[in-house]
């Protein structure tokens, strides 16, 4: 029996304008499936290649269709959150638009929500990506979880379903800086992994190489984690401690006579590492004043030139 449950999709648009319209036709395939009541919102991040204009075109060949478009590229991460404020689904499925997330799978992630979950993760147990951004993935996720004290999975990205009590949390965190995974781990709830296949990339390439891979993760390290002034305190102790040591080891030499004339090369070597140390601690904690500066601006996460159906 098909429900009638609200099923929200909330579709961040970036660089795939040519997969929107089969990728439109599989979700409402699949979707008719499991109720006669739903939302496609596609939130386009200022594609370069016009995908707008396809959006517009299925907003009004279908008014379950939802188009938004953004003044100019905020970046993915506030897309999803544009789609969130919108989607008044009682389950809200999050999902990439190159149709390497296969629609398909929402009937499997749903059925699992059932089970008694307000959080189903997809998980990629066969990743169809190149061996570098592949790389790139896990050794991002690593240092990401240990600097941000979250557990963060290279198999999981955004594609899962959320009940609405889990997007109203979710849409509470004023963090200026978005980033929906992990905004999604640290809400809580009560979460499943549910192994999921994974579609090659057949159009276009990813927006994100291993600088931008950097950048994101730096951006949440501190918008979401105080542990870099953690670390740089315990380095700063660490100097402290060796330093003592140095200076105990050499006045023993000095009394053992070991030592005539100090010598220049180490005097140098010392101020130089201690004048990098430091500068690297007032860096650290201007990025984070930085950060403050950003917050109390309160710019908004993001600036909508038009909708459709909305």
């Amino acid at each position: 029996m098909i429900s009638k449950t609200l099923i929200s999709v909330v579709i961040p648009v970036y660089g795939c304008r040519t997969s929107l319209l089969e990728l439109y036709i599989r979700l409402k395939k699949t979707l008719e499936q499991l109720t006669s009541n739903f939302e496609i919102i596609m939130v386009n991040d200022a594609s370069p290649d016009g995908a707008w204009e396809t959006i517009k075109e299925l907003s009004i060949k279908d008014n379950r269709v939802k188009g938004i478009d953004f003044s100019r590229n905020f970046g993915q991460h506030y897309a999803i959150t544009a789609g969130l404020d919108c989607a008044k689904g009682e389950w809200i499925v999050v999902m990439d638009c190159d149709l390497q997330d296969q629609p398909e799978e929402i009937i499997n992630l749903y059925n699992k929500a059932l089970e008694g979950f307000e959080i189903v993760y997809a998980q990629r147990t066969e990743r169809q990506d190149n061996f570098f951004k592949k790389l790139n993935s896990k050794l991002f996720y690593k240092v990401f979880s240990y600097l941000t004290n979250t557990k963060q999975d290279s198999s999981v990205a955004n594609f899962g379903i959320y009940k609405l009590v889990v997007i109203k949390a979710i849409l509470q965190m004023k963090d200026s800086v978005k980033y929906f995974p992990t905004m999604s781990q640290w809400v809580g709830f009560k979460k499943a992994y549910l192994p999921v296949s994974h579609d090659k990339r057949l159009l276009g390439k990813s927006a994100y190489n291993f600088k931008s891979l950097l950048n994101l993760a730096f951006n949440n390290i501190i918008s979401f984690s105080d542990k870099l002034l953690k670390l740089v305190i315990k380095l700063g102790f660490l100097v402290v401690l060796v330093s003592i040591f140095l200076a105990i080891y050499y006045f023993v030499k000095f009394l053992l006579g070991d030592i005539v004339i100090l010598g220049y090369s180490s005097l140098i070597i010392s101020i130089w590492f201690l004048s990098g140390i430091n500068i690297m601690i007032v860096g650290i904690v201007g990025i984070y004043v930085g950060k403050v500066f950003d917050k109390v601006k309160d710019r908004p996460n993001y600036i909508i030139k038009e909708k459709n159906n909305l």
